[in-house]
């Protein structure tokens, strides 16, 4: 492992240069890894494997069309490498479980007969173990159970391979029976091509997960986008105004130099007036919500945002409300505004 130091705290890190893709490949060269669901990271997860010379099979459910049929596409061969859900199961040594959470749940019984002594159960969410009082996920004894958490979406995952970069990666062994858990963990890693590994624990991965999701990834983006776009029309901005001060300017501009170089060369690149600003409203905003995130976090810690997920994924109309939320926020004239502001963009 590299020492590295993030801020003045030393962490070890997992690169490339490390553990290497040869290296990975003579760990897994006995295994077959079964990915478990092609939605939204089996797909990344799978073909990135595939290209780096890994032995990779997918379990899909037939019913589920589009998912089948995209498999299909990216070159999967029914009977050969693509099978039912429990086909693929058995046939693995190391089951990928990445299915959504609520399946989990859900296809749990069809998997865990499949389980081998010996065999890997890994995972890319920390959810299903870290809640399995409530989810009812507990794997036998004798397997490997693992994880290794891209952070970023399965789209981001595939589109970083394919630059040569990688999207970076945490992994954690829950449950070591073979004694090569670890191992095996990582050379995963690599072969789904992380940029680099940190480690972590299930209970840390889906906690920070959760949190953030909810926080600055997603949730609070919105709502003070939300908010702030809200102040300035009430002022009598126009639409095309409120979104480029809100959202255009960051996505395009802001976002790039803290991505560079971090947040402090995006303030040294903007003006005296945006400088001081920002830095004198950076700790009013603080201020006011750090009380929102320990409430946050402490939901998450104690369960109670998981046992609200469960709820709400178990409602037989949740897909129906669900399109409801989504074409609100779509059908907000800020987002309307976005789409036209979109179609102004030059063409590259």
């Amino acid at each position: 492992m590299a020492k590295i130091d993030f801020g003045g705290v030393i962490e070890d890190v997992v690169t490339r240069e490390e553990f290497s893709l040869s290296k990975a490949r003579e760990v897994l060269k006995n295994e077959v890894i079964a990915v478990i669901g092609y939605g939204v990271q089996g797909p990344a997860q799978a073909l990135n494997m595939k290209d780096n010379g890994v032995n990779v099979i997918i379990g899909q459910a037939p019913e589920f069309k589009a998912d089948w049929d995209k498999a299909v596409a990216d070159g999967f061969v029914p009977g050969e490498t693509l099978f039912t859900v429990e086909e693929a199961a058995k046939k693995a040594t190391i089951i990928q479980y990445l299915v959504s959470d609520a399946a989990q749940r859900i296809l749990w019984p069809k998997i865990k007969p499949c389980l081998n002594s010996g065999d890997a159960l890994y995972f890319s969410h920390g959810f299903s173990i870290t809640y399995k009082e409530h989810t009812g996920v507990i794997p036998p004894a004798d397997v490997d159970v693992i994880l290794c958490a891209p952070k970023g979406s399965g789209t981001s995952v595939r589109r970083n391979f394919l630059a040569g970069a990688g999207i970076n990666s945490s992994y954690s062994v829950f449950q070591d029976f073979t004694g090569r858990a670890e191992e095996r963990t990582l050379a995963l890693g690599i072969a789904i091509g992380s940029g680099y590994l940190f480690p972590t624990t299930f209970e840390h991965e889906v906690y920070s997960d959760l949190t953030g999701e909810r926080g600055v990834l997603m949730g609070a983006l919105a709502g003070i986008m939300d908010a702030q776009y809200q102040v300035l029309r009430e002022n009598g901005h126009s639409p095309s105004e409120a979104f480029n001060e809100t959202v255009e300017e960051l996505t395009q501009s802001l976002i790039r130099l803290v991505d560079e170089k971090g947040m402090d060369w995006m303030y040294s690149n903007c003006s005296a007036t945006a400088q001081r600003g920002a830095l004198d409203w950076r700790p009013k905003f603080k201020g006011a919500t750090l009380p929102v995130f320990k409430d946050l976090y402490n939901k998450v810690k104690t369960g109670e945002e998981c046992i609200r997920v469960i709820d709400s994924l178990s409602s037989p109309d949740y897909k129906i409300s669900l399109d409801s939320e989504l074409r609100e926020i779509g059908d907000s004239e800020m987002w309307r505004a976005g789409a036209a502001v979109r179609k102004l963009r030059p063409v590259k």
